[in-house]
């Protein structure tokens, strides 16, 4: 294990871009069909659509949050609608399974998704068994990352001290609340975080596979 991780016994990892390439471009299924879904609730084009979508993005931490403070969407509709994609652009990852297999202490999904969402993914890539829980959208009581509450929440729910904790992103902005509380933090820059710029030393490791480095860090002494 990496001399610097010696500390790490919780490790948790967001879903979506992370724990699969963000090449495979599952999430831009979803991210067409949030779009859809903003056109129709609003009846506008998909051009004005996307402005409103990435607005909550940017303000709300998701769209879903702005939708829900602003215009009192259920949660639940709205996740089945925006997550009713083709997951066949996924492949087994039995090396990552593996890799995460051999991590000391406990193992943690943290998700913007539902958990219903995050099984299926997580059933594709071979990792359905391999995490203790996930903590989802609901779970976090619908205040997403990067508000900081949803990572005191998390941490209280499961008992964890951030301090001794790890938490890997492909959204750097992501990563600042948990540097906050005492995480170390891993970007997963794998390309998938556009228009996003600036200071970024909360950021402790950097990857542009988590796979790989997962089992760099296993061998090092």
């Amino acid at each position: 294990m990496h001399a610097r991780l010696d500390h790490v016994r919780n490790w948790i990892f967001d879903l979506d871009n992370t724990l699969y390439p963000h090449g495979a471009r599952l999430f831009e299924q979803v991210d067409r069909r949030i779009t859809d879904y903003i056109a129709r609730f609003f009846q506008v084009d998909r051009d004005e659509a996307y402005k409103i979508q990435k607005g909550y993005f940017h303000t709300r931490g998701t769209t879903l949050s702005g939708l829900m403070a602003e215009h009192g969407v259920d949660p639940y509709e709205y996740l089945a609608d925006v997550h009713d994609i083709e997951m066949d652009v996924l492949d087994e990852n039995a090396p990552l399974a593996a890799a995460i297999a051999r991590l000391p202490g406990r193992k943690i999904i943290f998700t913007n998704a539902d958990a219903l969402y995050a099984g299926k993914i997580l059933a594709k890539l071979g990792l359905g068994e391999t995490f203790e829980a996930i903590h989802d959208v609901h779970a976090a009581q619908y205040r997403p990352k990067p508000a900081p509450e949803a990572y005191r929440h998390l941490c209280d729910a499961y008992c964890l001290d951030p301090t001794q904790s790890l938490f890997a992103d492909d959204m750097a902005r992501n990563l600042k609340p948990a540097k906050q509380i005492g995480m170390t933090t891993l970007w997963v820059d794998n390309g998938s975080e556009q228009g996003e710029e600036g200071d970024r030393d909360f950021v402790d490791f950097t990857t542009r596979d988590i796979t790989h480095w997962l089992h760099d860090i296993l061998e090092e002494a």
